[in-house]
């Protein structure tokens, strides 16, 4: 069961975006959808280790967000809405993107990605770009008429916003304090790529964070800084991320000031999350179309006041192929080429693979008992076929940052052996001990 250490190569691939979507689909993180009907256009379904490790990304951040502060609450709103929401927040005139026609080839485009260039045939004869609504509509009931439609959101914020008031009494919170909330939302894109980056169906985590709007200033440079640090801690490298602030001319039409949170994707830089001042648009917008008063009394102080509004909001399937790009790298073991994903073990689908030496009968029943121990803690895989050294291998490439091995000697002196993923190194412990080694190598 020895190996060599671990030597970091000096040729990192170059086309690590193929390498990283060739990983998804072999191991199964991300599969195409209905891809034995031939795909469905930029949709995807997350297979068996894909849900776990989106789950863990969710799990880190409502950890973050929500678990580890005594000043954001939870909600889960509904994904279908209605289209006075939609209206009150501005979606339905303002949430387009400008789209163009190629004359030549007939596809189409967003035009402020193209570079006045059709991608598919090279043609610079295209027709003048034309603004595009995002949104999904559908009928809720059995007849398609006005007064059924519906929408599927475009984002999680909205609903946050329509219940600001049902928070506020049912919790009795004060500004500041924020509503957290993850979930899908849906938007109709014109050209989905690279990818999960850019889906029409995705996840999202926001938080609306209700400030004074005298505090609105201070309350955005710190969910700037809270935010860049979330990334860093769970393992992005510095050098891969960055924090670019918009131009006055790209501001969202609710924004007084909004910085992306981006990350040096193959392609270069991209946005991985939003941190926004909404200032009091929504509450404001809301209250003036559904004639409710969407404010704040402050008892002490007698005033009544409408809060400003700091806004982060993360995609979380993009988020996911951040980490796995950052993750994946290629090294040598036992001068033998391995491929690795080094994850944060937060992340990892699984934390400890469970490998019995051999399929021998008397070695699967104490491996299938060190199972039970360690499932309670955390999420676990039995491995049971191919050679040891093949099994590491597998349990490296998907990121699994401790291997569990039993083998003879184990059946004699009840101990096993731990595997550090990332050097390789060894240990023996005592099976007596492993649940408190595990807890303490995990953190928990």
């Amino acid at each position: 069961m020895t190996e060599e250490p671990a030597d970091q190569l000096d040729d990192q691939p170059n086309d690590l975006m193929e390498r990283v979507v060739n990983l998804c689909k072999r191991r199964g993180f991300i599969f195409p959808s209905a891809e034995i009907y031939g795909g469905f256009r930029s949709t995807y379904d997350y297979g068996p280790l894909g849900t776990l490790m989106l789950r863990n990304v969710k799990d880190a951040w409502w950890r973050a967000m929500v678990q580890c502060r005594d000043d954001v609450v939870a909600l889960d709103a509904a994904i279908l809405s209605a289209p006075k929401i939609w209206e009150a927040s501005g979606h339905l005139s303002n949430f387009t993107d400008p789209l163009v026609d190629c004359r030549n080839c007939h596809e189409r485009w967003r035009a402020d990605k193209i570079e006045g260039v059709c991608p598919n045939c090279g043609s610079a004869d295209l027709t003048e770009a034309r603004a595009f609504n995002l949104m999904f509509k559908t009928f809720a009931g059995p007849v398609e008429e006005d007064a059924t439609v519906a929408y599927l959101r475009p984002e999680t914020a909205q609903g946050m916003f329509v219940n600001f008031v049902n928070v506020l009494q049912t919790t009795r919170k004060k500004p500041p304090f924020g509503i957290a909330q993850v979930g899908k939302s849906f938007r109709n894109e014109i050209t989905p790529q690279n990818f999960v980056f850019r889906t029409r169906e995705f996840e999202q985590m926001e938080m609306e964070y209700f400030v004074p709007p005298d505090e609105a200033p201070k309350w955005f440079e710190y969910w700037l800084d809270e935010r860049f640090r979330w990334y860093l801690d769970l393992g992005i490298p510095p050098e891969k991320l960055r924090l670019r602030h918009h131009d006055p001319d790209e501001l969202s039409h609710y924004s007084a000031g909004t910085a992306d949170v981006e990350f040096l994707f193959p392609w270069g830089w991209d946005e991985l999350e939003g941190i926004a001042n909404r200032t009091d648009f929504d509450l404001l917008a809301h209250a003036a179309a559904s004639g409710e008063k969407l404010e704040y009394f402050d008892q002490a102080s007698g005033e009544r006041y409408v809060p400003y509004v700091i806004e982060p909001a993360a995609g979380a399937t993009r988020t996911m192929m951040a980490f796995l790009l950052a993750a994946y790298d290629e090294d040598e073991v036992g001068g033998e080429k391995r491929t690795i994903l080094r994850l944060d073990p937060r992340l990892a689908p699984y934390q400890v693979a469970v490998l019995p030496l051999s399929k021998n009968h008397t070695l699967v029943p104490l491996s299938r008992e060190v199972l039970g121990l360690l499932q309670p803690i955390c999420m676990c895989d039995l491995d049971l076929t191919q050679s040891i050294g093949k099994r590491y291998r597998r349990q490296d490439e998907v990121g699994t940052p401790y291997c569990v091995t039993i083998d003879f000697e184990s059946l004699e002196d009840r101990a096993v052996t731990v595997r550090e993923r990332d050097s390789t190194e060894q240990v023996r412990v005592p099976i007596d001990a492993l649940v408190a080694e595990i807890r303490g190598r995990l953190g928990r």
